[in-house]
């Protein structure tokens, strides 16, 4: 297909969701210039932002203009197990595919993905090769049984075993506590930075999942006008303070750009285990090793 035929909505810069009346505006102009789209990707949990975008209102378009709607769910998905949670992923219904990834949020060893489609023997109509010496169409048992048929790959491993342990040992509330955790140790999080000094978040407003992204500014930058050199030096914060982590074993915090956004932290909660005393712990060696900076 190409990158050259792929289309981007505009997002709402607080929180980096897809703005529907923008992707409406797209597709009307796609199909005026003669274009057909026959796809939207939507995203319930993106990589960096932990955005959610609304699901309902892109699947009304999608149905308006009998497009093809994905979700990828691969970091947001685990949230359908929260009670409490599981309203940011309202419309996830309406999808013709999803996929998910449950060794993300829901710690589920690697590697377990999934790729959900609504319409049943969708991926068997795709994939399947009739191989004969395989898949015997006069076996004795049920032959959807035979999901080699249904992927590119044939044989792969059964990933989804991991999976139903995990849900057998745990149970659906075991999840549920898992997911309610890790939200709540982020909005902690959140909580104690938000007004700190020395910390500015990126967007304004509680995070929709456990991704929580600020800069760290070192006391040298505070006094300083916003202005290109600001920005410039304070780039070079996340790095060095990475990487003295790393050197002194502590903790570790994973920091990029992002558009116009210089670097900055995003600290990202999935281990329910993780309590209020290791954020404690995490924000007071951010300062430890970032004062001098």
């Amino acid at each position: 297909m190409g990158v050259s035929n792929c289309l981007s909505a505009l997002l709402m810069r607080r929180w980096g969701k897809m703005i529907p009346s923008d992707l409406e505006r797209r597709i009307i102009e796609a199909k005026q210039k003669g274009f057909v789209p026959f796809l939207v990707s939507a995203t319930a949990g993106t990589t960096v932002y932990g955005a959610f975008d609304p699901l309902l209102a892109v699947a009304d378009i999608c149905k308006k203009y009998k497009i093809w709607m994905h979700v990828d769910a691969a970091w947001g998905g685990g949230l359908l197990m929260s009670r409490k949670h599981k309203w940011k992923l309202s419309g996830v219904e309406r999808a013709n595919s999803v996929t998910w990834n449950p060794h993300k949020m829901m710690g589920v060893p690697l590697q377990c993905s999934a790729l959900l489609v609504r319409e049943e023997g969708l991926m068997q109509s795709c994939n399947q090769m009739h191989a004969s010496y395989l898949f015997q169409q006069d076996k004795h048992y049920d032959l959807s049984y035979d999901t080699g048929d249904k992927a590119l790959q044939c044989g792969r491993h059964v990933d989804v075993f991991k999976l139903w342990l995990m849900w057998r040992a745990k149970g659906a509330t075991g999840f549920e506590a898992h997911i309610d955790k890790c939200l709540e140790l982020a909005e902690y999080l959140y909580n104690i930075i938000k007004n700190r000094e020395g910390y500015e978040m990126v967007f304004d407003g509680k995070p929709q999942h456990t991704n929580v992204c600020f800069w760290y500014v070192p006391p040298s930058l505070r006094v300083l006008e916003d202005n290109e050199e600001r920005m410039s030096r304070l780039s070079k914060v996340a790095p060095v303070i990475k990487a003295r982590m790393m050197e002194y074993g502590t903790t570790m915090v994973s920091y990029q750009p992002l558009g116009d956004k210089v670097n900055f932290f995003r600290m990202v909660i999935s281990n329910p285990a993780a309590t209020h005393q290791d954020i404690d712990f995490l924000i007071e060696e951010i300062e430890r090793l970032g004062q001098d900076l």
